[in-house]
């Protein structure tokens, strides 16, 4: 059965960080949940994933990060420096800001004065200075995301993962995060593979925007977004976003009967 691999991290621009050739994976029971997924991702790249529900979106997502493994063709993560942020914070409820987003630096044994000095950078990051000692039940969602997104920079990431991290905020909480991943993607350069059911959503962040089809997951279609990063917001309003919105939201329809 192949295994996924990791590789010393390339120092080129434009490496490439992750990559699928040919991946399928065949549940035990027979189920396959996608089949021949090609499918690079390069340093300074933010690549969003549409498709149907069940169609194996978040599965990509838990090849690339090592929860499961391809029963076809191969992945390559090309780097040991990988964040992942869940559709849910997961914060541990007893745990304030600080020590929420020190915990990834503590499990892999950092030493205090480090791990404290990475989350201080991290916080500030995501503007939440000043919210050092609040507990997340005091925090709105947006915020607990937040920390969420602190917690995984604290690991210098140069892959970040996301499966669908803004899906159940409200859209003007949705829309201003959208602008903190983007002025973090500038800021810090990483690669990124974003899952969302938002084709908006999926226009805005991404430097490429792929298609999936309804199950086994296939990939039926791949948009390069030509707007330059930093990203002004204000191009949601114009009529060459909805008309890429519009082409991706027709892919995304075929890709459903596909």
């Amino acid at each position: 059965m192949p295994k996924p691999s990791t590789v010393t991290p390339e120092v080129e621009p434009h490496a490439a960080l992750l990559d699928f050739k040919g991946v399928q994976l065949t549940y035990p029971g027979g189920t396959v949940a996608l089949s021949g997924v090609d499918l690079t991702v390069r340093r300074g790249e933010f690549v969003s994933v549409v498709g149907p529900s069940g169609c194996g979106k978040s599965t990509l997502l838990r090849i690339a990060s090592g929860l499961e493994t391809a029963t076809e063709g191969e992945m390559k993560v090309a780097t040991d420096h990988v964040g992942y942020v869940f559709q849910d914070a997961t914060l541990l409820p007893w745990r304030d800001v600080q020590g929420n987003v020190e915990l990834l630096a503590e499990l892999r044994e950092h030493g205090k004065a480090d791990r404290k000095a990475a989350a201080k950078e991290a916080i500030d990051l995501v503007n939440l200075t000043g919210f050092e000692k609040h507990l997340p039940r005091q925090l709105s969602g947006g915020m607990r995301m937040r920390v969420s997104l602190a917690r995984s920079l604290t690991m210098d990431p140069e892959l970040f993962l996301f499966d669908e991290p803004f899906g159940a905020l409200d859209e003007i909480t949705r829309e201003y995060l959208n602008d903190e991943l983007l002025r973090l993607f500038v800021e810090k350069n990483f690669a990124g593979l974003f899952i969302t059911h938002s084709v908006s959503e999926a226009v805005y962040l991404s430097t490429k925007v792929v298609v999936m089809s309804g199950r086994p997951g296939r990939i039926v279609g791949e948009f390069d977004v030509p707007w330059p990063m930093p990203r002004d917001p204000e191009i949601r309003y114009t009529a060459e976003y909805a008309a890429l919105v519009g082409e991706v939201s027709h892919a995304l329809r075929e890709g459903i009967d596909a």
